[in-house]
């Protein structure tokens, strides 16, 4: 098997010989995959020099293994006629992930390049919302009548199931094209020449809405283990098919972008080390300002306490603990919730069971944490005078402070993201580093309160 970079150096050297004929057999001989991989290697002049040489229908393949960065460098550097070639022989649903991501402008001129067929497809597929699976779907599909024999399907797919993504299902509509049921081609094949489609059909079937979200179809793909599932549109009709592929590459995307986000930064649009430094800084430094500027709300409520600091000075000692431990539960917490609503194992009708469990984990977590907490202190009492006369009464603060701040920082980092599931935003903008950020500046009024009951009169 043929890997790409490993054949780098041979293609360099068949460019800079000016081998054309070498070069382009070469080139022919790898798969489509393997053959994007060399392409990446090369210089741009380079790599738009041997994309001129490889049949159009070869060249389309290979374009939709390319970073999207360089998709758009390479189209500059062909002719028009060779990026027509490109874009009509491309699959619908890759060409449309290409367009929807260049300029208005840009779009509009490659949408002129294509056949009134591929236009009129192109522009259909853009025509659904951003980030639906309408987007995503392809409109190569085979589609037979429950009335035809198991024969008259197999000479329809000799005639017609070339220009198919896919043949392993078969999906059966009516004359008005409406879905009535979808059949393994492993059924049909298997099955009497003579033998009607209507016998092998169960009415079951499990199909995605052109109009979803693409998330939706990454959940029913993993529920429904399957190689592709058809797309309706709100009457029922077929109106494409969407494959694992597919599915596998919006996953990759969105767990990408769930990833970013609760590590505190928008999603980088590429690879980290393609995109450029001065959009990493704007993506980074949006939430580092709005996380900087919520700390500052800490600073502010340890001003209000500062009276309480200057006579008891040993509670400063615990400051970090308290907080760091409030917002590594609340931390915790944000990143189970998040996760299991993207998996689909909660739903925003299990807020009150969700609640229920982590405020009875917070206090669990918190008396554990806490128990540490005491101990420390007491045994650390017995070798220094550090912690003072009280240092028992300072033990049960931090210890009662511990369970407060660890139960509201897994309740705050639980709800949030339901919360904004609620109001129809992404659960992931409730960043582990946003919820550590709330939970410091209610931690440091949760210990301080509790230090001003346990010590009143003593310390304080």
């Amino acid at each position: 098997m043929l890997y790409g970079r490993a054949f780098l150096p041979e293609i360099q050297e068949l460019i800079v010989g000016r081998d054309f004929k070498a070069l382009r057999e070469t080139m022919i001989e790898f798969a489509p995959a393997d053959a994007a991989d060399v392409l990446s290697g090369l210089r741009p002049e380079d790599r738009a020099l041997v994309f001129r040489l490889l049949p159009a229908s070869l060249a389309a393949d290979i374009f939709e293994y390319i970073d999207r960065d360089e998709q758009e460098e390479l189209l500059h550097g062909l002719a028009q006629s060779q990026v027509a070639a490109v874009l009509n022989e491309m699959a619908p649903d890759d060409r449309t992930a290409l367009l929807e991501e260049l300029p208005g402008s840009v779009t509009r001129q490659l949408i002129d390049l294509l056949t009134p067929e591929e236009r009129k497809v192109a522009t259909t597929l853009l025509g659904y919302p951003e980030g639906s699976i309408g987007r995503r779907m392809t409109p190569d599909y085979v589609h037979i009548r429950e009335d035809w024999t198991v024969g008259q399907v197999i000479e329809h797919l000799r005639r017609f199931g070339r220009d198919s993504e896919t043949m392993n299902i078969l999906y059966v509509t009516d004359e008005r094209g409406r879905l009535l049921d979808d059949i393994r081609l492993r059924d049909l094949i298997l099955s009497p020449a003579d033998r009607k489609v209507s016998d092998l059909m169960d009415r079951s079937f499990v199909a995605l809405r052109a109009t979803d979200d693409q998330e939706e179809a990454v959940r029913t793909f993993e529920r429904y283990d399957r190689v592709a599932l058809p797309v309706v549109d709100s009457h029922g009709l077929l109106v494409g098919i969407l494959t694992v592929d597919d599915v596998l590459d919006l996953a990759a995307r969105e767990a990408n972008e769930d990833i970013h986000k609760i590590g505190g930064l928008e999603a980088l649009e590429g690879p980290y080390l393609e995109t450029a430094f001065a959009q990493m800084i704007r993506k980074r430094a949006v939430w580092l300002c709005a996380l900087f500027l919520g700390e500052l709300l800490t600073a502010t409520a340890m001003g209000y306490f500062q009276s309480e600091l200057e006579r008891a000075v040993v509670l400063a000692l615990f400051i970090p603990l308290i907080i760091s431990s409030g917002g590594n539960s609340g931390s915790q917490a944000a990143t189970l919730i998040i996760r299991s609503l993207s998996l689909g194992e909660i739903t925003l009708h299990d807020w009150w069971r969700i609640m229920r469990r982590e405020i009875m984990a917070g206090v669990c977590l918190g008396a554990i944490l806490g128990t540490i907490g005491f101990l420390r202190i007491t045994i650390a009492a017995q070798f220094t005078r550090i912690y003072g006369p009280h240092y028992l009464l300072v033990a049960l603060t931090v210890f009662l402070a511990l369970i407060g701040v660890v139960t509201w920082g897994t309740l705050s980092g639980s709800m949030l993201p339901i919360a904004l599931k609620r109001l129809g935003r992404d659960p992931a903008v409730s960043s582990a580093p946003f919820v550590a950020t709330l939970v410091d500046v209610t931690g440091l009024i949760i210990y301080f309160s509790v230090a001003l009951v346990v010590l009143h009169g003593i310390l304080l």
